[in-house]
């Protein structure tokens, strides 16, 4: 019996092939955008879980409030972590393990000959553990030597090749000889240590920066990260209550006032928030990465939503043409039972076929997402789950679609049907009506959101950024030599012709890498709270950059006292309150004098308020160097000039360059990657729905062919029957068009508030898209409507 089921079902299939096409890849498609979206979500829920302590790692962290307002920060004072290392580390205590760790930055590691730039960080021994590193050689406590470093398996490869890399000599940034003690695993993508190539000493750290034995008795110095792990019975908010006050005791009655303006309250933020609920508004978590998967998951569920009322739409559709099938089969003597049984196997035939064409689209479009995404998804094969939901989808999804049919259908008396008495009731076509409403009401909400979200970045991107980014190199300088040699370095570069200019910096021009308070100034309010970024430079910054002087002058070798000098951007001059800022006085640590305010420069987010910034000359060496590169020469030539000069003043350091305008670009980089994300997603919910309402026009077309008929003969134009076939479903896009735009105007406008620089939601937006939503219907509709009005009539009233 099952076998004849699935023969009558592939006839049918086949009979219509059309509809089925139809179906089926309307079906795929919303199937394989819910598998991609349902791996992404995946991936992101699953971050940072490849460490087995995952319920037990956390972040030391602290909220600081400044002039009444509360900011979040990771970056912790180096004495704190010595006092939860002392008295709160322990078998019997709250942690049992506590890591101190720098940032991961790159550095130059060197192996005879070779020489690669590699992202790394400094922690203490126990690091290892903590994180559950899985070793490939070596042990995990191999950091307490102080002169050793562990690297991951692709480092090491790199480094080393095929060769056994164990207590092999590697050299850090020319400066520090270490031994390999390990070589772990490379960690998975979606961790938070995923950059982390290396591990070294942090002893080896402490003990070769002079500078770092004054940081550790400053409480006010925020520079560092601290890491922790909790003992099984200890409670997170109990802990964190316990040393919430550490930092305010520290700074108490020292005479290191350094950030002491600022109230602070440490807190521990568990590993399981790091990724998805990272980002904080007066001390109060507001969301992060949980609020694209929310969007991403409401969007699979919509775009699923949308096939799945396709199949249903069609599927009831054509079901009403089987009537007189219903009741010819139940004259040759089916039962009731055996109509709904075929009815089902037609509709788990059609879900049963999308799902494998979806799991091949998926496997198509994934190299594209994952590279879209920034991820390393791939289909989870072996994963019960993943089958279970799936093989769990297509049948709710037949079943449901072949309800209506199987169970309305199969009630019909046959004596009423062969008679030709049947008729389907008055609001036979209300359900269908509503979906195609419903429809076109998700799709019109994702394009009005995906224009949105792109012309916010767009409006972000076009911000003045206050110097030129045009040709502009950041050389990460890993040893002090270039520095020692720079009249040299700068010599030979502008006589070579690769250059126009070139200074040093302590930050890049898309960052600020140092900020501090304990400023005074003429008039300040001494209830005030001041944190300035504060950027070194070489006398040549400003026009290398290209900064632009609104008042005074930019630094010069031609005046010795410009030593004492200081140059701030117009939000420094705001928030002090100074209307002739040039010639004032600005103490901080010593006296300086105002020579000249320059516009605003974008060096952090771009959606945040510009930060107050002084830049100051110094003679100390610096972690960039600024290069302009001569527009007269290509890039190409330019670089290979470069790197021959920093090679002949710097042989044991690779040309570690990045060009200014792609290092800003990144500050979009989620934005983007979401608004392609959403703009591919829309593109197919469109897609869906368009083929959904080809469906329904060629259904509706196919049912009035005698009407269209008669009118044919009776004098009816083409147009006229265009639009008597088209007006229907403009009308359903009308009312689809009506709930959209508020629903779309209402969250778009919700989510830009986040945004302190924000585009308007203007009204083009809403018109431009119910135009094009109202052309793709007509031309979806034309199509059918046009081939109906251009039948001969003849043919549509023949008696069948």
């Amino acid at each position: 019996m099952i076998k004849n089921y699935l023969k009558v079902a592939w006839r049918n299939l086949l009979k219509n092939k059309a509809h089925t096409f139809i179906n089926v890849a309307g079906l795929s498609i919303g199937m394989a955008v819910a598998m991609l979206i349902g791996l992404w979500i995946w991936d992101e829920l699953s971050y940072d879980k490849y460490h087995q302590n995952y319920n037990r790692i956390v972040q030391v962290m602290q909220h600081q409030t400044f002039n009444g307002d509360v900011g979040t920060q990771k970056s912790i004072p180096l004495p704190l972590g010595a006092a939860l290392r002392q008295n709160y580390t322990g078998a019997d205590k709250d942690f049992k393990y506590v890591v101190l760790s720098t940032w991961t930055e790159d550095h130059i590691l060197a192996y005879n000959d070779k020489k690669i730039t590699q992202l790394g960080n400094y922690m203490q021994p126990e690091a290892p553990d903590m994180l559950t590193l899985k070793m490939l050689k070596g042990k995990r406590s191999g950091l307490k030597d102080p002169s050793s470093i562990l690297l991951s398996a692709s480092v090491a490869k790199a480094l080393f090749g095929d060769a056994d890399p164990m207590f092999k000599v590697v050299k850090i940034d020319n400066k520090w000889i270490v031994k390999v003690t390990g070589v772990y695993a490379d960690l998975p993508r979606n961790t938070s240590f995923n950059d982390m190539a290396y591990i070294a000493s942090w002893d080896l750290y402490m003990t070769t920066n002079p500078y770092l034995k004054k940081a550790v008795t400053q409480w006010g110095n925020n520079s560092w990260q601290i890491f922790a792990q909790l003992n099984p019975k200890a409670d997170i908010n109990k802990v964190s209550a316990k040393i919430r006050d550490l930092k305010l005791k520290g700074l108490a009655g020292q005479n290191d006032l350094i950030g002491v303006s600022f109230k602070a309250a440490i807190f521990l933020k568990p590993m399981r928030e790091w990724h998805l609920y990272s980002e904080y508004k007066n001390g109060v978590i507001t969301g992060g990465e949980i609020q694209f998967v929310w969007m991403f998951g409401i969007i699979g569920i919509f775009v699923l939503l949308l096939a799945c009322i396709n199949f249903m739409n069609l599927s009831t559709a054509r079901s009403e043409k089987r009537a007189k099938e219903v009741g010819i089969r139940k004259t040759l003597g089916s039962i009731r039972k055996q109509l709904i049984t075929q009815f089902f196997t037609e509709s788990l035939l059609v879900a049963g076929f999308a799902f494998l064409f979806s799991i091949l689209i998926v496997l198509l479009l994934l190299p594209w997402f994952n590279q879209v995404a920034d991820k390393r998804m791939t289909l989870l094969w072996g994963s019960p789950l993943f089958w279970l939901i799936g093989i769990g989808f297509s049948l709710l999804t037949g079943l449901i679609s072949g309800s209506y049919p199987a169970f309305y259908l199969s009630s019909f008396e046959p004596v009423k049907i062969l008679k030709g008495t049947f008729r389907a009731g008055r609001f036979a076509a209300l359900p269908r009506k509503v979906l195609v409403v419903l429809q076109f009401t998700v799709s019109v909400t994702l394009i009005i959101g995906t224009i949105i979200v792109f012309r916010q970045v767009q409006f972000t991107k076009n911000r003045p950024v206050g110097y030129s980014r045009d040709r502009l190199l950041q050389v990460n300088l890993n040893t002090p030599d270039i520095h020692n040699h720079f009249s040299s370095v700068r010599y030979d570069l502008l006589n070579s012709g690769a250059i126009t200019e070139i200074a040093e910096s302590s930050s890049p021009t898309t960052d600020v890498r140092s900020d501090n308070s304990g400023f005074n100034w003429k008039g300040k309010d001494p209830k005030l709270q001041d944190d300035f970024g504060t950027i070194a430079v070489s006398p040549e910054f400003g026009k290398t950059i290209g900064w632009k002087i609104t008042q005074g002058r930019d630094f010069s070798k031609d005046f010795l006292t410009d030593s004492s000098a200081m140059i701030v951007n117009e939000a420094a001059v705001k928030f002090m309150n100074l209307k002739n800022p040039v010639g004032e006085t600005l103490r901080w640590r010593r006296e300086f004098k105002i020579i000249g305010v320059i516009k605003d420069m974008i060096m952090t987010s771009p959606y945040d308020p510009i930060q107050p910034a002084v830049f100051f000359l110094t003679k100390e060496p610096v972690d960039i160097a600024d290069i302009k590169i001569n527009p007269k020469t290509s890039a190409k030539d330019a670089l290979t000039k470069i790197e021959a000069v920093f090679r002949k003043y710097d042989p044991g350091s690779p040309l570690d360059y990045k060009f200014t305008d792609s290092e800003y670009a990144k500050k979009f980089a989620d934005e983007e990657r979401i608004g392609k994300l959403s703009a591919f997603f829309t593109l197919l919910a469109i897609f869906i729905s368009c083929m959904g309402l080809f469906g329904m026009a060629s259904f509706m077309a196919e049912q009035r062919i005698k009407e269209i008929g008669v009118r044919k003969v009776l004098g009816a134009s083409v147009f006229s029957l265009w639009r008597l076939m088209s007006k229907d479903f403009v009308g359903l896009v009308c009312i689809s068009l009506a709930i959209s735009i508020p629903t779309a105007y209402y969250f778009m406008y919700n989510w830009l508030q986040k945004y302190h620089y924000r585009a308007q939601l203007s009204w083009w937006i809403f018109l431009a898209t119910s135009i094009m939503v109202l052309l793709i219907t007509i031309l979806t509709v034309s199509y059918q409507s046009i081939r109906a009005a251009t039948a001969n009539p003849v043919k549509s009233l023949k008696t069948e």
